[in-house]
């Protein structure tokens, strides 16, 4: 036997950063089982995937509307063994345009479920990104100072409202046996290379991204805005376990909270001081957006994470550990780290 898998939003960041692991694996052992061969990866996406993944025999790419793509029949394929459903409208988006993040979020999702349950030869394992979204804090139910797993999400935006209802869907999915359905909430992701997309927490990244390649970055919160993070490897760790652990040890079929590292946005610009001087913090500009703060500050930050410690899953050490891989990872994207910046970083261009 062998593993075919399926990768929604598979050519953005995560996902291709997934599909790399997975090659690289070259096997995995789903829900406890034994390790299989990955034989192929199908990548559905509106942009066309990395080059180092094109070039990889065992990928597929699936260009176009997901939710065009399932009612067609595109995907998924019959013997898919483990979806792993990336694809959003992401938080900012969804808040300015409601009907983009209804069918992106939930009809999409509502269709990938039901052509699982109609199409799949077996009950497929999927993974589901849900987010720290579907918690919010509002005067009438504010939030505790700490969400531990069996916290009740109460989300304050339609992002985090059309998470929590992807949710529901898995789970009934799987308690009807459609589906081996995983939910696993995502914490804000940092630092994620290339572009800034159009969430909400996007600038989470840029100021750090942005100024270590020389250029302004804006800051839309005060310093003292705490945040739940996740590196990127840490991310793609929490999906790969929530794919292979057994059903007795995922347990409930209520979402998995990865891991967060708590820090606030002024300690993360010290860390890039700490790293790359003061040229590169003074490259950013402070400018108070009322709309993505009130966003943020709904969402929590202090998480206590028990079930994904049973697991196996930690948080990141620090923000400086964070920081120090993304530079390791993307040199060539490091510009203004000084000379004889330590821990294998880049030296700044003659």
């Amino acid at each position: 036997m062998a593993l075919n898998i399926l990768i929604t939003g598979g050519c953005g960041f995560l996902g291709a950063q997934l599909a790399r692991r997975l090659l690289a694996q070259g096997q995995l052992a789903l829900c406890g089982g034994a390790s299989l061969p990955i034989t192929r990866i199908t990548l559905a996406d509106r942009a066309p995937p990395p080059a180092d993944l094109a070039a990889d025999t065992r990928i597929d790419f699936m260009q176009g509307d997901l939710l065009e793509q399932i009612e067609s029949g595109a995907v998924p394929a019959a013997d898919v063994a483990l979806v792993v459903h990336l694809a959003a409208a992401v938080s900012g988006e969804c808040e300015a345009d409601l009907d983009l993040g209804l069918r992106s979020n939930l009809d999409a999702t509502r269709a990938l479920l039901q052509a699982c349950r109609h199409r799949a030869q077996t009950p497929p394992v999927l993974v589901f990104s849900s987010s720290v979204a579907v918690f919010g804090d509002s005067p009438e139910q504010p939030l505790p100072a700490l969400i531990h797993d069996d916290t009740l999400p109460t989300p304050q935006n339609s992002y985090g409202i059309q998470k929590f209802m992807g949710e529901q869907l898995v789970a009934d999915f799987t308690r009807k046996g459609h589906v081996r359905g995983r939910n696993v909430r995502l914490m804000t992701v940092s630092v994620r290379p290339g572009k800034p997309n159009g969430a909400a927490s996007s600038f989470l990244s840029a100021i750090l991204r942005e100024p270590l390649a020389g250029q302004r970055a804006v800051c839309p919160v005060p310093a003292e805005t705490a945040v739940a993070l996740a590196s990127p490897a840490t991310t793609i760790d929490g999906i790969l376990r929530a794919a292979e652990t057994s059903d007795a040890d995922w347990g409930p079929r209520t979402a998995l909270n990865l891991p967060a590292l708590t820090t606030t946005v002024g300690e993360m610009v010290q860390a890039l001081e700490r790293a790359a001087g003061p040229a590169a913090t003074a490259l950013i500009d402070w400018q108070p957006d009322e709309t993505i703060t009130r966003i943020i500050r709904s969402w929590p930050s202090r998480f206590e994470n028990t079930r994904a410690a049973r697991l196996g899953l930690e948080a990141d050490a620090s923000f400086d550990a964070v920081l120090a891989a993304y530079i390791e990872a993307n040199r060539s994207a490091c510009t203004l780290l000084p000379e004889g910046s330590g821990s294998g970083h880049r030296q700044k261009s003659a």
